[in-house]
């Protein structure tokens, strides 16, 4: 067998195996799909109850949660002078980064029909809003975000909060799911969301923990005595 022979073979075969592999992962998104529809479906249609329907349509919105931001930074500026400024301001590049990109990067990548504007569940679909939006679906904005912000607030400030810090983790984790709920968002769109708002949260408590390692209650009066 000549040279031209064997490479000829060779790029053959490099071509079938590619086939069978991008058959192997459409094979096995399509699984993932529809299991994501049925899981969604069960969520949206099945798995309510009424006074869910008139929460989660307000839980999911970010005003209803602008008293609990004023309180975090009131919480920290009254309490932690000295480090107010750089955790509101780490706080919000965290947000930012988690924000641009779902929003910005991930959203037109993968340009994902939201459940509510997908052909495959017309009629199908509780929508619970006034509208479905025209945005795309994978991943959930709000779910980045929002876990970006409770792990950031659980590392960064888990030696004072002790306990309570889990109940930011319980908030992100409801915010995703009332946006299964509520019709806007699959399942897998939450899913992965959630797990790309944790790393991001992750990297920039670490870092701000890097240069503030401990917090303690400071005491201005004694401060200024001193």
């Amino acid at each position: 067998m000549g040279v031209g022979t064997k490479c000829i073979h060779y790029l053959y075969k490099m071509a079938m195996d590619s086939v069978l592999l991008m058959g192997f992962f459409q094979k096995t998104w399509e699984w993932i799909k529809d299991l994501d529809q049925q899981l969604f479906l069960l969520i949206n249609r099945q798995w309510n109850l009424s006074w869910l329907d008139t929460l989660l349509p307000i839980w999911r919105e970010a005003n209803t949660w602008l008293p609990l931001y004023l309180f975090l930074i009131l919480f920290v500026v009254i309490n932690f002078p000295s480090k107010a400024f750089s955790w509101i301001l780490t706080a919000i590049i965290t947000f930012a980064i988690s924000d641009q990109l779902s929003s910005s990067l991930l959203k037109p990548f993968f340009a994902r029909l939201r459940p509510c504007n997908d052909p495959e569940l017309v009629g199908m679909v509780r929508l619970l809003l006034p509208n479905c939006g025209s945005g795309y679906s994978f991943t959930s904005s709000h779910a980045t975000n929002h876990f970006a912000f409770a792990v950031f607030i659980f590392i960064s400030m888990g030696q004072v909060l002790g306990k309570w810090k889990w109940v930011f983790l319980f908030w992100a984790g409801s915010v995703a799911y009332a946006q299964v709920y509520v019709g806007v968002h699959y399942p897998i769109d939450v899913l992965v969301g959630g797990l790309l708002g944790t790393l991001i949260g992750y990297i920039s408590a670490n870092l701000y923990q890097q240069r503030f390692p401990t917090w303690h209650v400071e005491n201005s009066k004694s401060s200024q005595n001193d």
